[in-house]
């Protein structure tokens, strides 16, 4: 299931949300069911593979048979 931002245009709120495509998303301060889908950022693809590159190092390092 994707994350999603939304933001309510009645309190003002912005937030992420879990969910499906189907699912209808609700304001988790006011209970508002018109929120408007935010788009997202996008990570940046240079931190990704080093927080990944890091994370098998130590992995590695502690024994462990993962893949990560």
């Amino acid at each position: 299931m994707p994350l999603y931002d939304f933001h309510c245009p009645e309190c003002s709120a912005d937030f992420e949300l879990l969910m499906r495509a189907s699912d209808q998303p609700v304001c988790p301060k006011c209970g508002n069911h018109s929120v408007n889908r935010l788009i997202s950022r996008v990570s940046p693809p240079g931190k990704s593979k080093a927080i990944i590159a890091s994370a098998r190092a130590q992995a590695r390092k502690e024994g462990h048979f993962s893949n990560f």
